[in-house]
């Protein structure tokens, strides 16, 4: 056989067909078949055909720069986790664009939400809209079971309110029969003679805490010059003492006697023997000599401005189930502010008093306007309003506190003392402050004792003041740009402009 070369010109397929065999056949390769094409391309002018938007120069790309805060307002960002929808609808969230929802006792229940304890501190410059929030945050809680007690009104700003809830404000001032004891028991003193010797030792614990809180923030509140009255351990013995036997407890007795300012000063200036010895005194004449200063200052308010007020045995029923019940101070305007102060530390201490037993489900909202006012009468009176914050956690109220600016504490002493110390912790005990509007001179001390950063600033002092019930809502760590909308009904309530309003 002769072997194929590829000068025979046959190829192996031939070769193999000459004797008889034949190879397979492989199938042709299909051809892809390719998709319609659904994007075009374009150059940066634009399709040059009509009706195309061509355009002969390409339009200049601009860059931005700006932080996660800044970020949410281009899409697709999202905004700040929102709150849960419980409680009071209070606004619009600006960054969000949805509905914000503030529930005080809520967010302290919920782990997700940083919030410790349901205070509220509210801060902004007069006509800015705190007298709405407060009011709109009162009344929309109401559908949730709350209660309202206002706990000093200084300038009758909620009689309004009161009366479309068919209530009738007390009205404390000059010359007027409503009293106020801030020395009452409340309902600690109810049913003393069938308790048992440890309750009734708790109890004791309780009320006589209370009142020597209250007597220490109104001796401190007096002046020695340019110096507040001390009140030390021998002053605290000596009250402690006289209250102990004015009210039967050191003797024993089955049913507590209430007493009053009056009464404990009385039984300072005059003392017994039995008291003199219990207070370690050598003589009465030793004691008189060594407590001049605690009675002179108690003198004060027995026989001073307030003189009338708070020296007798409460003369106003509160209904506790009344949706709302406020205490008119606007009559001790022309009294000055440390005698406003002075008014706002005994009611808070009487209202706290008559919520140490608060049942179960009883929920309060607390509301206390200028407490500035209060701060400014010394370190004692601050810590008088710091054990007011503290209870809230034990009997589920939400103290909901009114200011001008965040400074406002620090008036209550000279810079780096211990009253501007207690005031300045007092920020901590209220997780959750609303900052309305304010002016550029407040700006810095906002980022100082805040610690908010330049944006949130900005926004106080820029966007909140221009409307009415715009801030910024500080929720634990948190912060919601807040709109506060009101209903027509409500804006005729916390309309607060009605004197200048009639000079038109």
């Amino acid at each position: 056989m002769r072997k194929a070369t590829a000068q025979s010109g046959r190829t192996m397929a031939r070769l193999l067909h000459d004797f008889g065999h034949d190879l397979p056949r492989m199938p042709a390769p299909e051809t892809p078949q390719r998709s319609p094409r659904l994007f075009h391309y374009a150059a940066r002018g634009g399709a040059a055909r009509p009706g195309r938007g061509w355009a002969p120069a390409t339009a200049p790309v601009s860059s931005w720069r700006m932080t996660s805060d800044q970020a949410p307002v281009w899409w697709p960002f999202v905004a700040t986790p929102g709150l849960p929808p419980t409680g009071a609808q209070m606004g619009i969230d600006q960054l969000s664009g949805g509905s914000f929802f503030a529930d005080p006792l809520g967010w302290v229940l919920d782990d997700e939400i940083s919030v410790t304890n349901p205070n509220i501190m509210q801060f902004g410059k007069p006509g800015r809209g705190k007298s709405g929030n407060t009011k709109a945050f009162c009344l929309r809680m109401m559908d949730f079971g709350y209660r309202t007690l206002i706990l000093g009104d200084p300038k009758d700003e909620y009689e309004k309110l009161c009366r479309a809830l068919g209530v009738e404000p007390f009205v404390i001032g000059p010359g007027l029969p409503a009293r106020i004891n801030p020395l009452a028991f409340g309902p600690l003193g109810q049913g003393w003679a069938s308790l048992s010797a440890a309750e009734a030792h708790r109890r004791t614990a309780i009320i006589f805490g209370r009142w020597l809180t209250l007597v220490r923030g109104l001796v401190g509140s007096q002046r020695i010059g340019e110096h507040r009255v001390p009140f030390g351990p021998s002053d605290e013995v000596v009250v402690t003492t006289a209250l102990r036997r004015l009210t039967g407890y050191s003797t024993g007795a089955s049913q507590l006697r209430e007493t009053t300012i009056p009464q404990l000063w009385d039984a300072l200036n005059t003392p017994t023997d039995d008291l003199v010895r219990d207070c370690r005194y050598e003589s009465a004449g030793h004691f008189l000599n060594e407590t001049r200063l605690l009675r002179d200052a108690l003198g004060q308010l027995v026989s001073g401005a307030l003189a009338g007020l708070f020296d007798a045995h409460t003369t106003v029923d509160v209904d506790w189930n009344a949706p709302i019940q406020s205490l008119s101070l606007s009559r001790l305007d022309a009294l000055g502010d440390d005698a406003m102060g002075i008014a706002l530390t005994c009611l808070g201490s009487w209202g706290r008093g008559m919520r140490e037993m608060a049942s179960r489900g009883d929920l309060r909202i607390v509301v206390r306007d200028e407490v500035w006012k209060q701060f400014r009468l010394g370190p004692e009176a601050v810590k008088a309003y710091d054990a007011d914050l503290r209870l809230s956690r034990a009997t589920g109220d939400i103290q909901w506190a009114n200011a001008h600016k965040p400074s406002d504490p620090m008036s209550a002493g000279d810079q780096g003392s211990q009253a501007v110390a207690i005031a300045k912790d007092l920020m901590h005990l209220a997780d959750v402050k609303i900052l309305l509007g304010q002016d550029g001179a407040v700006a810095d001390e906002l980022e100082r004792l805040l610690d908010l950063g330049s944006i949130a600033r900005d926004l106080i002092t820029g966007w909140a003041m221009h409307g009415m019930g715009r801030g910024l809502w500080v929720v634990g760590e948190q912060m919601y740009k807040v709109q506060t909308v009101l209903h027509p009904f409500e804006r005729d309530l916390t309309f607060t402009n009605d004197a200048i309003e009639s000079a038109r």
